[in-house]
């Protein structure tokens, strides 16, 4: 058995350390178009800030491929798939033959088509090699433009602020954080962030980046005009679905993929960022383009290519962030749109607290925590496990609100107690 993975981040590394557990002594090929993998993308703010050192993110030792006897070609973009001759054909000509291949090509960084992107000192930040090149012309640069109010967006302030920068943060939504958290926890969350230095504009975007060679400035679409040296693009990623979509792999937003992480070929899987797999709040195929959901995925994924048959029950939108003290953990279906959802809020403003949860016929399917944050591990549980908490709706929010509260209703289809399931469930939600 020949196995070929193209990715080597979470998913990647997962499905090869899935894969070995199975075959000892198969050939494996990963194909990066990185030349230093093995990191953890979600340490690269922290990085950034400098609040770690570089020798913080790396996840695995620089062995792990030599340990695991992986054939890795690091720095070389897969160009096609040929799925007739089963290879992998890469930019520099070669050929990697494959039995089972998994597509782990991750997500790329959202860029705005504005006159002046191309401007030194322009940059996203997704990668390792991001990272470094912001850092390396910090010392030119004292006021900032961030555009984008997501996860990236604000990290990249975050990192930012804490060097020192003056920083300002375009959004074109009317509030930051638009595709993981509601309006009212958005709003309590940027105060916070605004008391702390960083400037947030919502509902204005960049017309224009300014500047001979390196960026001197940005236009607002209000006509406004705005002084900095560096800016950060920070509008979220697109799934890497090209190479797949060229080899006729089905895809629509993602890769789709079944129950087992195999795509519409029966000799090819994907995992992570790439992959649309359904969703348990929602209830349909979607992406989940976050960490947890890469490594889970690439386990399953390298597992299922190597013999097993392990049913993936599906992802789960989860978003843990912290800013200057104030944390905030979004999981499923957070800004519901629809008359068949119910929401329970429970808050304390002067202490910046916010809990709400959402519910689709008594079963929660969503929850913001803002402050509080203490239970989020059992209402991540009850989600997963779809627990009816009709006798329970009053008091899910309530400061003493725990495990033992809601024990008696923790059952099956068929009525009978799953304690221990949902106890498991709990440690990794």
């Amino acid at each position: 058995m020949r196995y070929a993975i193209i990715g080597s981040s979470a998913a990647g590394i997962s499905a090869v350390e899935a894969i070995r557990s199975k075959d000892k002594e198969a050939a494996i090929t990963v194909i990066s178009d990185e030349k230093t993998p093995l990191y953890s993308r979600c340490l690269i703010s922290y990085l950034l800030a400098g609040t770690i050192d570089k020798d913080k993110i790396w996840i695995r030792p620089d062995n792990f491929f030599k340990k695991n006897k992986v054939e890795a070609i690091l720095g070389v973009r897969a160009e096609k798939i040929d799925t007739e001759s089963k290879e992998v054909r890469l930019e520099n000509r070669e050929k990697i033959r494959f039995d089972r291949l998994l597509i782990a090509t991750g997500s790329s960084p959202k860029l705005e088509d504005i006159p002046g992107k191309d401007k030194k000192r322009v940059f996203p930040l997704r990668t390792l090699g991001h990272a470094v090149e912001i850092q390396s012309v910090l010392d030119k640069v004292k006021s900032v433009a961030v555009l984008g109010g997501g996860l990236i967006g604000l990290r990249a302030a975050y990192a930012l602020k804490s060097r020192g920068k003056d920083v300002s943060v375009f959004v074109r939504s009317p509030q930051i954080l638009s595709q993981i958290i509601d309006k009212e926890s958005a709003g309590i969350m940027q105060r916070h962030i605004e008391k702390k230095g960083i400037k947030i504009f919502t509902g204005r975007s960049a017309k224009e980046i300014k500047g001979k060679d390196s960026v001197e400035g940005l236009v607002l679409d209000n006509g406004s005009n705005i002084d900095c040296q560096l800016v950060v693009v920070g509008k979220g990623v697109s799934p890497n679905i090209e190479t797949a979509k060229e080899a006729g792999i089905k895809t629509n937003w993602g890769i789709v993929v079944d129950q087992f992480l195999k795509t519409s070929d029966d000799n090819i899987f994907a995992a992570g960022d790439v992959s649309e797999s359904y969703d348990i709040a929602l209830e349909e195929k979607t992406i989940n383009a976050i960490w947890p959901v890469a490594c889970e995925q690439g386990r399953a994924a390298g597992l299922n290519m190597s013999g097993e048959n392990q049913v993936y029950d599906g992802t789960l939108a989860m978003n843990s962030i912290e800013f200057f003290g104030l944390p905030v953990i979004s999981i499923g279906i957070t800004r519901p749109k629809k008359d068949i959802y119910k929401e329970i809020v429970r808050k304390n403003l002067d202490k910046n607290v916010y809990k709400k949860i959402v519910l689709r016929d008594n079963i929660i399917v969503g929850a913001v925590f803002v402050n509080a944050i203490e239970q989020i591990g059992v209402i991540g549980a009850l989600i997963k496990n779809k627990v009816n908490i009709k006798d329970a709706e009053d008091i899910v929010l309530e400061d003493y609100f725990d495990y033992g509260k809601i024990v008696n209703i923790i059952k099956d289809s068929k009525g009978a107690f799953k304690q221990k399931e949902f106890t498991e469930t709990i440690m990794t939600a």
